[in-house]
């Protein structure tokens, strides 16, 4: 043990009994997990005893903290330590020993033998894995100090950050192995493999605590970090050809991967600049040391003393690239950005560019042609001619999906440092679930997969602070974010993207809320993707070309919904573009600028793939219900669509938000939006059966507990018979009949928010918006909507409210509808007496309704006699709403109208009254001979 001690005695002779009592604990498990020697049972338990009192007071004792942050030595034996328990565990659970001051790659070992050495090596993994887990929770203790700088600069001297990685690449090449799948037959064994993988998740969770410690309010150790998960990640290829880039995303060429990794190395050389009070410990260390003893564990004095800083440069010295330039590092330094590569990339890959600030919207003529493709393609793409391998490329026509812009943001509060603490994290089990496709690279990319969401927030917040602008430094001399500048450098790397596909898995697979804390700070992240124009590179990176949307841009979209609400609310003098003309920085600059590309960009989204594919899937479900093409055929199953209506719905709740702030609701007025949502319930006519109207619900509930609940009855034998088996499982429903359930509410609730008048005004209604819906004859679509549909309901008394001001202050859509009212009261009906047969969709089978003939009189308005006879053995197709079978069950309604007209009521009301009137006359009579149904499954009569 001497020979590895390389400090003198004299160095020690000023420190306190808590610096002797955990140095002496240090040197001695080095030894131990070197085995030079391994210690007894005894030894071990009075280390632990030292170990566990330090943790304790770095826990409790604000003074102690202070002294051990500031002794360089304990660094050093910290690290030391760390690093033979770090080769000692790598050996026991993988089977091979990492070296000291050698990177560490993920390992290739199958389950069975991790699980074998794992159940082999149980005793010895837990007493290593508490120890490393103690003394990673004192390392982050220790940088909880009063001027935190001074341990980072200290631990950072060391590279005490090296071992830090090399834990967190422990965890993850051992966790992700999916040990917990492959538990072994006995139990005892089980109990074993399940207590090593949470003392495992411990280290983890630790670990990236001390992380964001370490880096926070630090930008150099900020990027030295991010230099370390993502550029020089344990399983990417660290020598790279001069011409390597990172995998392409959309259509812009991708950062090379040689430059990036150089020159931002060079930006970590120049700007490790160390503070005057912790140089100052170094050179006091460094002086005391016997200069003719190598010292492995510690710099050379000459990159101690950080001499990389400019003595020539000044706030004022301007950033040139010299593209001459002999020499890489006086190129970068003149430069003086974090790098030049990285920063042509995010000229070309931002959104907008200066290629696509006014790109127009799509036009609305280009969606039928596209969902004519959307459905050949479909189709074509299940076709049984057609081998597995040729499957995915049915879909790739997306990536014609036009790039196009967005942009806007406000920071949120910092995030503190972990306090303290010193507990032993209980921790639940994790899901593992992920929906990312294929080995993934990256050092974190499987911590989502590993971690529940409170053993992951460490995570959450490391990307926060190295990436939102309002926990950063502020601008260098030369202009530049370097929260933004990390910010590109995560989106820009493969690792980066893998990662942040993950961390949106995550919310999903969890079920997170808006009010839980990961949901907030991904909010934060989002928002930082916003602020440096990536979203569109973010969408496209997560996308999954076999899905419309995939889960992580499902949730993605969520979080952007969540921030239009709050971060990227725009103010009363909202201005999307006040200088069409002017500079093109300048313009980019504009907060409502970027907002208002960046509805520009999702919008082209949801008219170039999502409508179209959606549409496609019901026009197909269309042609199974007419018997044009056979169920079997049909090309997607369950799985499949309950993704695309996901994706739908949240594209929907995205549009009504953007709908109900009114700044931004001129957009989709701009965009024609109303044409889109016409299509939509125009494909959902087509696609789905409306439910019928849920009868005796109440009554059936009742009977079936009384069945399942029978009266004792006397038995005859001593044997009672055995009960009867259970019922078997509801089969799901077949693919071609699935219900696209609450679509249509969220449709009519966006076209009512477009139609209303503007803040503080009851009246009239958005002309614009209303010449649309006449324009493209959406009356029809809306009438439709009256009709009672259980998939759907409260649609009647969403569309009460869009004709309500479709007609306030439009003479067209009046006209239109008045002239619809006219023509059915003036048909020739039915001679009085006859007894016609009708569909009223709501009712099942069909119902004979007899006619009077028209010279006839009425004896009263209320004298409407209907004689129904239900057909049980009535087809199972349901028409859409005819006005011609329903025309004399309605001319009580007609008189009505009248009389209200007398009343001097307003025209739109009464419109809206008698068109509603007409469509429901027949459901009304049909349910009056029924008897009451639940009073929660009714429709409500103040909806409005």
């Amino acid at each position: 043990m001497a020979a590895l001690d390389t400090d003198p005695p004299h160095m020690w002779k000023q420190d306190s009994i808590e610096e002797r009592g955990f140095a002496a604990a240090l040197v001695c498990l080095e030894g131990h997990y070197q085995q030079s020697p391994v210690m007894g049972p005894q030894s071990i338990a009075k280390v632990m005893s030292l170990i566990t009192k330090t943790l304790e007071k770095t826990h409790t004792y604000k003074d102690v903290r202070e002294v051990l942050s500031k002794n360089l030595r304990i660094w050093i034996w910290l690290r030391r330590a760390i690093s033979a328990a770090i080769c000692d565990l790598n050996e026991k659970s993988l089977g091979v020993r990492s070296e000291p001051f050698v990177a560490t790659r993920f390992i290739d070992i199958t389950t069975p033998e991790v699980t074998a050495l794992i159940i082999k090596n149980y005793v010895l993994l837990k007493e290593a894995l508490q120890m490393l887990n103690k003394l990673m929770h004192i390392a982050r203790n220790l940088l909880v100090t009063t001027n935190p700088e001074i341990p980072q600069n200290l631990s950072a001297t060391i590279n005490f950050d090296h071992e830090v990685i090399e834990a967190i690449c422990l965890c993850v090449n051992v966790l992700s192995k999916g040990i917990d799948g492959e538990m072994p037959e006995d139990d005892a064994s089980r109990v074993k493999l399940n207590e090593i993988t949470e003392l495992y998740k411990k280290v983890l969770v630790t670990s990236l605590q001390q992380a964001h410690n370490w880096i926070a309010k630090n930008d150099r150790n900020k990027m030295t970090f991010w230099y370390r998960v993502f550029i020089e990640s344990p399983d990417v290829d660290l020598n790279p050809m001069p011409e390597d880039r990172y995998d392409i995303v959309g259509t812009t060429a991708s950062p090379r991967c040689l430059y990036l990794q150089e020159e931002v190395r060079n930006w970590i050389k120049r700007n490790t600049v160390m503070c005057g009070p912790a140089a100052a410990i170094c050179q006091e260390y460094f002086d005391a040391k016997d200069p003719e003893k190598t010292d492995l564990w510690f710099p050379h004095q000459n990159a101690l003393a950080f001499v990389y800083s400019n003595p020539d440069a000044t706030d004022d010295t301007p950033s040139t690239w010299n593209s001459d330039a002999n020499e890489k590092f006086s190129q970068d330094w003149q430069y003086g950005h974090v790098s030049h590569e990285l920063d042509v990339w995010w000229t070309q890959a931002r959104l907008p560019n200066t290629t696509n600030m006014d790109n127009p919207q799509f036009p609305t003529t280009f969606l039928n042609e596209r969902i004519r493709q959307c459905e050949e393609t479909l189709m074509s793409r299940y076709a049984p001619p057609e081998s597995p391998d040729d499957g995915g490329e049915g879909v790739e026509h997306h990536a014609d999906d036009t790039t196009v812009q967005e942009w806007p943001t406000q920071p949120p509060q910092d995030t503190p440092h972990y306090a303290p603490e010193y507990d032993e994290y209980e921790e639940e089990a994790d899901d593992d679930d992920s929906y990312g496709e294929g080995p993934m690279t990256g050092l974190l990319t499987e911590v989502p997969n590993i971690l529940d969401p409170k053993q992951i927030e460490a995570l959450h917040m490391i990307i926060k602070s190295c990436i939102l602008d309002s926990a950063g430094s502020g601008p260098t001399r030369h202009g530049e974010s370097l929260q933004q500048a990390r910010c590109r450098i995560m989106l820009a790397t493969e690792c980066g993207r893998n990662l942040l596909r993950e961390m949106l898995v995550f919310i999903a697979v969890w079920e997170k809320d808006e009010q839980s804390l990961i949901f907030q700070i991904s909010s934060q992240i989002v928002q930082a993707l916003h602020e440096s124009c990536l979203i569109h590179h973010a969408w496209e990176a997560v996308r999954s070309p076999k899905d419309i949307m995939s889960p992580a841009q499902t949730v993605l979209l969520r979080l952007i919904t969540s921030l239009a609400r709050t971060a990227f609310l725009p103010s009363k003098k909202y201005n999307p573009d006040p200088d069409p003309h002017g500079d093109p920085e300048s313009r980019l600059a504009n907060p409502d600028f970027r907002l208002s590309r960046m509805l520009h960009y999702f919008y082209t989204i949801f008219r170039n793939r999502i409508v179209p594919e959606c549409i496609a899937l019901m026009r197909i479900q269309g042609e199974v219900r007419a018997e044009t093409i056979d169920p079997a055929d049909f090309p997607v199953d369950n799985w499949d669509l309950e993704r695309a209506k996901d994706g739908l719905v949240q594209f929907l709740d995205f549009l009504y938000t953007i709908a109900d702030i009114y700044p931004l609701r001129q957009h989709l007025i701009d965009y024609d939006a109303v044409y889109d949502l016409l299509k939509l319930l125009e494909g959902l006519d087509v696609a789905v059966e409306r439910a019928p109207l849920p009868v005796n619900r109440r009554n059936d509930a009742a009977a079936s507990a009384s069945t399942s609940m029978p009266a004792p009855q006397a038995s005859t034998s001593s044997n009672p018979p055995p009960p009867p088996p259970p019922p078997p499982p509801p089969l799901s429903e077949p693919p071609h009949e699935f219900p696209w359930a609450g679509i249509k509410g969220q449709v009519l609730s966006i076209l009512a928010a477009l139609l209303q008048p503007p803040p503080g005004q009851s009246s009239p209604g958005n002309p614009a918006v209303q010449l649309q819906i006449v324009k493209h004859n959406g009356i029809v679509a809306l009438l439709n909507c009256c009709l009672y549909d259980d998939n759907n309901r409260f649609c009647r008394e969403r569309t009460q409210l869009c004709l309500k001001w479709l007609m306030d202050g439009s003479p067209d859509a009046a006209a239109f509808l008045q002239n619809l009212i006219t023509t059915n009261q003036n048909r020739n009906p039915v001679p009085g007496g006859q007894a016609q047969p009708v569909r009223i969709d709501g009712v099942p089978g069909e119902v004979k309704i007899q006619v009077r003939s028209a010279n006839v009189p009425a004896p009263n308005a209320n004298a409407n006699t209907i004689a129904s006879e239900t057909n049980n053995s009535s087809s199972s197709k349901v028409e859409t709403f005819n006005f011609e079978a329903n025309l004399a069950a309605s001319r009580n309604q007609a008189a009505a109208l009248a009389r209200r007209l007398e009343e001097n009521k307003s025209r739109s009301e009464e419109l809206v009254n008698d068109l509603l009137a007409l469509t429901v006359s027949g459901e009304a009579a049909a349910r009056r001979g029924m008897e009451p149904i639940d009073g929660d499954e009714t429709e409500e009569e103040d909806f409005m």
